[in-house]
């Protein structure tokens, strides 16, 4: 079984195009294991068909912590780029936290501050280690922000549970931010 693949389709399906494999995301990003093996099934890809197991063995090797099982459902943690907005739990947030961006994008985050773009929410890394490699997908050498957490949780911006390095933020305004 080729798990870094079938990692990357429950990622797509769960984050990105659940329509594709008939999926209805509840409004925690919920859906039933069966109906997601299934739709993977469906598609051969695979030397034989995925069990439950197999989705519960690439949980247990990420680094990333991208998904979770409860019960019967199972849910991409973060990353969501689909329409409806995924409802997450509220935290109170460490002190500091890191984001890694590229040179090219310093300017106008240092103006306007971190916006999700594509995605629902800011990810935020409770480490520099985890915003140099989340910045190194898109700078060989990226800027690793430093962001007061605290004073930004104090002012009122809400923070979310990601996984266990990562904290989602719907914005976090450019008064927060520094070059570390």
């Amino acid at each position: 079984m080729d798990y870094t693949k079938l990692s990357k389709e429950v990622s797509y399906a769960l984050r990105h195009a659940p329509w594709e494999y008939e999926l209805e995301l509840n409004r925690e990003g919920f859906v039933p294991i069966g109906q997601l093996i299934n739709a993977i099934n469906e598609s051969g890809n695979y030397s034989r068909p995925i069990t439950v197991e197999d989705l519960e063995h690439i949980i247990e090797i990420s680094d990333k912590k991208r998904h979770e099982i409860q019960g019967d459902k199972i849910r991409a943690l973060y990353g969501h780029s689909i329409p409806m907005h995924i409802s997450k739990d509220l935290l109170v947030p460490p002190d500091i936290l890191y984001h890694g961006t590229t040179h090219k994008t310093l300017d106008s985050i240092l103006r306007a501050g971190l916006k999700p773009m594509g995605r629902q929410y800011v990810h935020l890394s409770i480490d520099t280690d985890t915003a140099v490699q989340v910045g190194k997908r898109r700078d060989i050498v990226p800027v690793i922000l430093v962001i007061d957490a605290h004073k930004a949780h104090t002012d009122g911006i809400s923070f979310y549970k990601g996984n266990d390095k990562v904290i989602l933020a719907d914005y976090v305004s450019a008064k927060y931010i520094k070059v570390k």
